[in-house]
């Protein structure tokens, strides 16, 4: 399978979803919430519509789970190749209006993730992870870029003085404050959504935890970005991050993202 050809597929895709997506920013949203609690709105429902209708047409043989389609208890089949989809990543972003939600697609491959979007409408701003990993500029709605108008990424090594450790907006608890003390931690900043990851991406920071709950829908892409970039995803137990567990209902555990992999071993 030709991974950057699919995640140009993606791309095109998401920026099509964030036509429908900005429809409805800035503009009061129909509010409700899940089973987990957790706000789901209109832009939700309107990028995934779009967005699986897209990859059933584009890409009829990769099975898709996506996050609004889930919590109504919609879940197709899937083998070893499938796609996971997170429609708006950061509703509460989206909902306060501080631009910091995502569009996001990833493809799994062997419980790997091998190719994926992340893309924030808001910022006109999309990442691309294939066998390299790219940033652009692109409005909702666009063409996609070529590949050539595409800056490549990389994360940076881990730097002497210390380190930059990204936090959530939404999300703080004490499992995670007690990791970073561990570390040699220089500055701390806050970002929404999967932009954490895109932030390792391009070398701008160092290391993610999160030891809150999350789905795979919420880190399949940004992870596969982040891999692409030469990064890494790693559980409690310090291996990669794995997907497909449908023995936990799609749950992730803890996890930490890190820019340089040779930090992986972290605080004991």
């Amino acid at each position: 399978m030709d991974r950057d050809a699919v995640a140009d597929v993606f791309a095109e895709i998401a920026i099509e979803a964030g036509v429908a997506v900005m429809a409805v920013y800035g503009v009061d949203s129909h509010v409700r919430s899940k089973v987990d609690t957790s706000p789901v709105c209109d832009a939700d429902e309107a990028a995934e519509a779009i967005i699986l209708k897209r990859l059933a047409a584009r890409l009829p043989d990769l099975p898709a789970l996506a996050e609004e389609a889930m919590s109504r208890g919609e879940r197709p089949v899937i083998g070893s190749s499938f796609i996971l989809v997170d429609p708006v990543d950061g509703t509460r972003e989206f909902l306060s209006r501080n631009g910091e939600f995502t569009i996001n697609i990833g493809l799994i491959i062997d419980g790997a993730p091998c190719a994926g979007v992340v893309y924030a409408p808001a910022l006109d701003q999309l990442w691309i992870g294939g066998t390299t990993a790219s940033v652009c500029t692109v409005a909702p709605g666009a063409p996609l870029p070529p590949r050539s108008a595409r800056r490549v990424i990389h994360v940076r090594s881990a730097p002497a003085l210390g380190l930059t450790a990204l936090m959530s907006r939404s999300h703080r608890d004490p499992l995670t404050e007690g990791f970073l003390a561990k570390l040699p931690i220089k500055e701390r900043r806050a970002a929404g959504s999967s932009l954490k990851f895109c932030v390792l991406a391009q070398g701008d920071a160092d290391v993610y935890p999160r030891f809150g709950a999350t789905m795979e829908w919420d880190t399949a892409a940004g992870d596969a970005v982040l891999r692409a970039a030469g990064g890494i995803v790693v559980d409690e137990e310090k291996h990669p991050l794995r997907y497909g567990k449908a023995d936990t209902q799609f749950r992730n555990g803890a996890f930490v993202a890190w820019g340089d992999p040779r930090s992986i071993a972290g605080p004991a």
